[in-house]
């Protein structure tokens, strides 16, 4: 089943927000082994000209994945989550999250196109302050799996 291109251009908000914490920053930093130390002594990131640790580049993941879900499980979207791979993730940062950031998240839905009976869908969360200052831009391509594999699909009767 093909995703509904009618989604691409639509945009959603998480009805809440996230507050940054230091053991969130820390938390991550360690499950994706990056050493780091900024992300974990406030003394080293102060070294760096921060005033407290800082989270690591791809912390807006955090809240991107919960943004995609917001789109991902709408059923019109005709989306077979089983289906579903991660294809691409890319972030331009503002600037770096800090603990007591209290972020907004709005998830857009840049594009959607079929290939090699293949869905891919593109997804941009853009995390903001409360105050509607932009931190960082998260763009994820989705890769839905087609129900057959391409060869077959082309009359191979295998």
């Amino acid at each position: 089943m093909a995703l509904n291109q009618s989604f691409v251009g639509r945009s959603y908000r998480l009805p809440w927000v996230y507050e940054v914490g230091r053991e969130g920053i820390r938390d991550l930093a360690y499950a994706i082994g990056d050493l780091n130390r900024a992300y974990r002594d406030p003394e080293v990131a102060k070294s760096f000209g921060h005033a407290d640790i800082v989270a690591t580049p791809t912390f807006a993941t955090v809240l991107a994945v919960r943004s995609h879900h917001v789109v991902t499980d709408d059923p019109e979207l005709g989306m077979d989550y089983s289906r579903m791979m991660h294809s691409s993730q890319r972030f331009i940062n503002h600037r770096p999250i800090k603990p007591g950031d209290r972020l907004v998240c709005e998830v857009h839905v840049d594009d959607i196109s079929s290939r090699m009976g293949n869905d891919y869908i593109t997804l941009r969360s853009e995390l903001l302050t409360e105050d509607g200052e932009a931190i960082c831009s998260a763009i994820a391509t989705l890769i839905v799996r087609g129900e057959k594999p391409v060869a077959a699909q082309e009359g191979d009767s295998a």
